[in-house]
């Protein structure tokens, strides 16, 4: 978590900002990064979903600026 570091390129100087990344960071971690231990995601053994979801599916559900939210990620990875 880099964000929390003031010496990085990462670092959030809002508030809000930060707050954003870690809403998108914890959707990631629950909804489509597959655990190793459990061999699913966190949310699947919750029972809250039985997909594994991808990114572009995570950030689609949101709003209407999903579209530049989705692209602005494929250029980053």
């Amino acid at each position: 978590m880099r964000r929390f570091t003031r010496l990085t390129n990462a670092f959030s100087k809002k508030l809000k900002s930060l707050s954003h990344m870690l809403a998108i960071y914890h959707a990631y971690y629950n909804f489509c990064r597959v655990h190793q231990t459990l061999r699913v995601t966190p949310a699947t053994e919750a029972g809250l979903t039985d997909q594994v979801r991808s990114l572009e599916e995570s950030v689609g559900s949101l709003d209407g600026r999903a579209a530049t939210v989705a692209a602005w990620l494929k250029r980053k990875t």
